[in-house]
């Protein structure tokens, strides 16, 4: 049997890990949704009928597996970290709250009368109806990362002695729900959900391009013009963020950096690796090994984390307490970071063959789409692998370490046999969310009955 913390923190991981896929395709989608059905009623054109009717669907069923899985994570706090629960919640659990009570309940209310009151309701309800349901997935991540900014760099409380337990009490609403995380966190985490739906529609569409389903040509060549655009637009922007916001770990978080970079000694110049192995098989398994075989660009960590100057010190692992598991963090950042760069390339890629006419002829550029379509949750996975392991030993940076977190009452035996329990139960869930959404996917693009208003000007350039 694992011990408590151990079997906790695996149990909090998977969760998260399962989870984090739903409300990422949710907050992904939710503009492309809003864009379909502003054009569909303003144009009338089957198409956007079409686009938004197919994309609502996957929206959907993510909508309430994520629901499913989230709410897992709220009881975990009280079963599996009661402890922190007990410590943290008067600061902690007001965020969560407001997003249940303000986020959820928006975007549950108006989901209803998206999906099912097209022909009950008026197109400027339906249209607001979009603009609600999306309003609500991001007001919901807005109250999730201001919860998780506060615990990566916690600001505007003190700590009290009550009945001689230690309880966080906020003093700062400002300064702790508004803390210098939040901004990053989540410009960084929407731009990447737009991305990962971007990759996903693009692969879809090339997939059904490539199959050469005639009858839903035009509608899949819309869709991949459509996400090529976004995907355009989100993944340099992603790589620029990405940039700014290590700098800031650096500044903010300087342990979990430096676990980022496996650099256990201050030191000045430090490269950037972009692959680094023990020079004996013995020290494959030993984070603190000195003899290292690596290939890194001189002095680019120290630039990365100063933002310029390639000569700045980085503190290392050996002036903390503790250190996070730094092989885990190390490869996570270097994984991210190189699907952020393919990404970008994908996408210049992809617009400089729509320039030269030849979008749709590209075999290399559909195959390379269809192998990258997952590809953007993976990127998400390992960006919250940074974040949340980077962060070790601390469950709040600084204030409180995750083995004190734990229920003190927890037993190996329950941590560890609800840990296999939740194993068993979310593998089946994913496969029944993936039997689905391949259903929907292989089922093609929706067909339309009612009768097409045509809008002079308006048509989507499907064929250009």
């Amino acid at each position: 049997m694992l011990d408590p913390t151990t079997a906790s923190r695996l149990q909090f991981a998977l969760t998260t890990i399962v989870h984090i896929v739903f409300p990422v395709v949710s907050m992904g989608l939710a503009p492309f949704l809003v864009y379909f059905t502003w054009k569909e009623v303003r144009t009338g054109e089957a198409i956007y009928e079409q686009l938004r009717r197919f994309w609502v669907r996957i929206f959907a069923v993510s909508f309430v597996v994520g629901t499913v899985t989230g709410l897992v994570l709220e009881f975990e706090f009280g079963t599996n970290f009661a402890a922190f629960a007990a410590t943290t919640g008067e600061l902690f659990g007001g965020p969560l709250a407001v997003e249940g009570m303000m986020a959820f309940f928006l975007e549950a209310t108006f989901l209803g009368i998206f999906v099912f009151g097209r022909e009950r309701v008026s197109d400027r309800l339906y249209l607001l109806s979009s603009i609600l349901v999306g309003l609500g997935t991001w007001l919901s991540a807005v109250w999730i990362l201001v919860a998780n900014s506060w615990m990566q760099t916690p600001r505007g409380f003190e700590v009290v002695m009550r009945n001689g337990n230690p309880i966080v009490t906020l003093v700062d609403p400002i300064a702790a729900y508004a803390n210098p995380r939040f901004p990053w966190m989540f410009v960084h985490m929407q731009n990447a959900a737009v991305l990962s739906v971007a990759l996903l529609m693009a692969g879809i569409a090339a997939y059904h391009i490539r199959s050469a389903r005639t009858d839903d040509d035009r509608f899949w060549r819309a869709t991949l013009k459509i996400a090529l655009v976004a995907l355009i637009i989100t993944a340099p922007l992603q790589v620029l963020h990405g940039d700014a916001y290590a700098r800031h770990i650096s500044v903010t978080q300087p342990q979990k950096f430096a676990a980022m970079e496996a650099v256990w000694d201050t030191a000045t110049y430090v490269p950037e690796y972009i692959v680094a192995f023990p020079t004996s098989l013995n020290d494959i398994l030993n984070p603190r090994a000195k003899d290292i075989f690596g290939i890194g660009i001189p002095g680019g960590a120290s630039w990365l984390a100063s933002g310029g100057d390639a000569q700045a010190e980085i503190v290392g692992l050996n002036e903390f307490e503790g250190s996070p598991p730094v092989a885990i963090v190390f490869w996570s950042f270097r994984l991210m970071v190189a699907m952020g760069f393919w990404f970008m390339l994908l996408a210049f890629w992809g617009g400089y063959r729509w320039r030269t006419g030849e979008l749709f002829e590209d075999g290399l550029l559909h195959r390379a789409f269809v192998w990258t379509s997952l590809l953007g949750f993976f990127a998400v996975e390992t960006g919250w692998v940074v974040t949340e392991v980077g962060r070790q030993p601390w469950v709040v940076q600084g204030v409180m370490k995750t083995s004190a977190g734990v229920s003190p009452g927890l037993s190996s035996t329950e941590a560890t046999l609800t840990l296999l329990g939740f194993v068993a139960v979310y593998t089946a869930l994913l496969v029944v969310y993936v039997y689905v959404i391949r259903r929907i996917i292989r089922g093609g693009a929706p067909k339309i009955e009612r009768a097409q208003r045509e809008a002079p000007g308006s048509e989507v350039a499907a064929d250009d």
